[in-house]
């Protein structure tokens, strides 16, 4: 397998829009999928002709919901992506989307993992962060998901909801270790207030700093102490089963976004496509260019961006660039020349990261991004 390379397909249509949801999402143009679906696979196939698609390491097609494609709309996509040998493809999926025929086709179309929106356990929170399915349709699609014959999958939990107690997150995660097959992969996201958003709007459902560093440390307890490593600030797998697309994105990697909204990097160089499915099609359609913004960092950008990604991973920072100080005692350790956050730290992430771009500006330079 040669470098890692990720595609990311954007599937921008929903049922309905979750309340802390602000990303490029429509509830009202599923009149569009048809026409949208064929927009990527003719924007694919141009990338593939003009010799911009590398074979790809990873895809995942994201959202959305990639689920509410008919299966053979997204199976006819990703048979234009060219795969590099043992690829990891992800679909996004929604608990009440995943059926076991449904499955049958991803596998067939080379799928090998699935992603699965949870969020919560206990109804009354699920219905604070505007989700609209119940634990035993979760309950359901993972026993689904895990008998596929599929390489891997994960499921995703949001914590922090004003709604919910710490006897509710210790309930979703007793929930997801307690299915007959867990997850070998389990995601946590603090929930964040987003401008726009239905939660932004209420003041009164917005989470508490302190209430989600106690969720977020109760996660990390409970995953830990059933086998899972952590591998991200708010990612958790078993040995074998990280996430390669995130992974691509973690290291500052390259990687080609198709579809509305989709972001692309390579080399450096960021570009964004247009935010709409309509414009998006309309564009494809006309051959004008998909492309909305595109901006090209510095050698020092790079290098500081790196940087902060490596330091949401257990990889660490070369200690050269994070000095120990008094300040970060408890929030970060030094191993083998490495600085590497705690719990605590991972808690602070922002704050760290400030102080890390300080001293990366005052010249410090850094013996390698990540470990040899």
């Amino acid at each position: 397998m040669g470098d890692p390379f990720g595609v990311y397909v954007h599937v921008p249509f929903c049922r309905r829009r979750c309340d802390y949801c602000a990303f490029a999402t429509y509830v009202d143009r599923d009149h569009l999928m048809a026409s949208y679906v064929d927009a990527l696979r003719r924007d694919v196939t141009r990338a593939v002709e003009a010799g911009e698609l590398a074979q790809a390491t990873a895809v995942f097609f994201g959202g959305g919901t990639p689920s509410r494609l008919p299966p053979e709309d997204l199976a006819s996509v990703l048979a234009l992506v060219p795969l590099a040998p043992a690829a990891e493809v992800t679909v996004e999926c929604n608990p009440e989307d995943v059926t076991a025929e449904r499955l049958v086709e991803y596998r067939s179309a080379g799928v090998t993992r699935i992603s699965l929106g949870a969020q919560a356990r206990a109804p009354h929170v699920l219905a604070s962060l505007g989700r609209h399915h119940q634990w035993d349709e979760v309950t359901a699609a993972a026993g689904i998901v895990a008998s596929a014959g599929l390489a891997s999958w994960n499921l995703d939990l949001i914590f922090g909801a004003a709604a919910e107690t710490d006897a509710d997150w210790d309930d979703a995660l007793a929930g997801v270790l307690g299915l007959d097959d867990p997850p070998p992969h389990v995601s946590a996201y603090a929930l964040t207030v987003e401008p726009g958003t239905a939660l932004a709007a209420d003041p009164t459902r917005h989470p508490d700093d302190d209430v989600q560093a106690r969720r977020y440390g109760r996660a990390d307890e409970t995953l830990t102490a059933a086998g899972y490593l952590w591998e991200e600030i708010s990612n958790w797998a078993r040995p074998g089963h990280t996430c390669a697309y995130n992974n691509i994105a973690w290291t500052g990697g390259d990687y080609l976004g198709f579809g509305s909204a989709a972001h692309s990097h390579r080399d450096g160089r960021r570009w964004w496509n247009v935010h709409t499915p309509d414009r998006y099609i309309a564009a494809i359609a006309s051959g004008a260019t998909v492309v909305a913004g595109t901006e090209t960092l510095r050698d020092d950008q790079r290098r500081f961006e790196r940087l902060a990604l490596a330091l949401r991973t257990p990889a660490g920072v070369p200690g050269s660039v994070l000095a120990e100080a008094p300040e970060l005692d408890g929030l970060v350790e030094w191993r083998d020349g490495r600085a590497v956050l705690t719990v605590a730290g991972r808690m602070l992430a922002s704050e760290i990261t400030m102080r890390l771009k300080t001293q990366v500006e005052e010249g410090l330079e850094p013996a390698g991004i990540l470990p040899r």
